[in-house]
């Protein structure tokens, strides 16, 4: 399974930070942010590995190089202005192919085992989801006894930023679409095609320099 990191955005919330250091390159407990990624996916054996970058993309691909000094090989997919989300997955779907992929977000960072990431037959995305928070307390979706996401329902609770995706998900956006994923998860949800896990435990959505402070004391400890 190959696995794509989103790491196009502009980390405006991570400003001063992002001022002269895009959001994946910076440091935390001695290494850019996005290496824990590359790191934890060589681990799981996932290797082959899709970087959409946009902002200062030339500082993280000069950074990462082609990823073998960290046990991957590294394709990036270079966005002139940023895509959102469902826009970045399509443009990149020639280096991901036509079979599902881990999906991470650059700015999270959490001990979700991803031996365990998969996708059910049928299915079009599975979601690691986890509690609500005092930033997030309205949450985005629920997750029910079945393991099956839905748009509406209580409790509800806060998409990780870690998944698998179909390519069918998205393959139908023209390239070079700005287009954000939750409108196309939300449908496939309405159609029964989205399963999801409820991960309990360390989770750091890493979008403040509070929150990365947060991470670094976390694992420093």
């Amino acid at each position: 399974m190959k696995a794509m990191i989103l790491a196009a955005g502009l980390g405006t919330r991570m400003r001063p930070l992002t001022d002269h250091c895009p959001k994946p390159l910076l440091p935390v407990a001695g290494k850019p942010l996005i290496v824990h990624h590359l790191e934890r996916l060589a681990a799981a054996g996932i290797c082959d590995i899709v970087i959409d970058v946009s902002f200062r993309a030339q500082q993280i691909i000069d950074a990462l190089g082609d990823g073998d000094r960290y046990g991957v090989s590294l394709t990036f997919s270079v966005e002139e202005a940023p895509l959102e989300t469902a826009g970045g997955l399509r443009q990149a779907l020639p280096s991901l192919g036509e079979a599902p992929f881990v999906l991470v977000n650059g700015d999270v960072w959490m001990d979700f085992p991803l031996e365990r990431l998969a996708l059910t037959e049928g299915d079009l995305a599975s979601l690691v989801m986890v509690d609500t928070t005092d930033f997030h307390h309205r949450g985005d979706f629920h997750l029910d006894t079945h393991g099956r996401l839905h748009a509406e329902g209580e409790p509800r609770l806060i998409y990780a930023g870690l998944g698998v995706i179909h390519p069918q998900l998205v393959a139908g956006l023209p390239i070079g679409t700005v287009a954000r994923l939750a409108p196309l998860l939300i449908e496939a949800m309405q159609a029964g095609h989205v399963g999801g896990w409820h991960h309990r435990g360390d989770w750091v959505d890493v979008g403040t320099p509070e929150r990365l402070a947060e991470l670094e004391a976390r694992l420093r400890s």
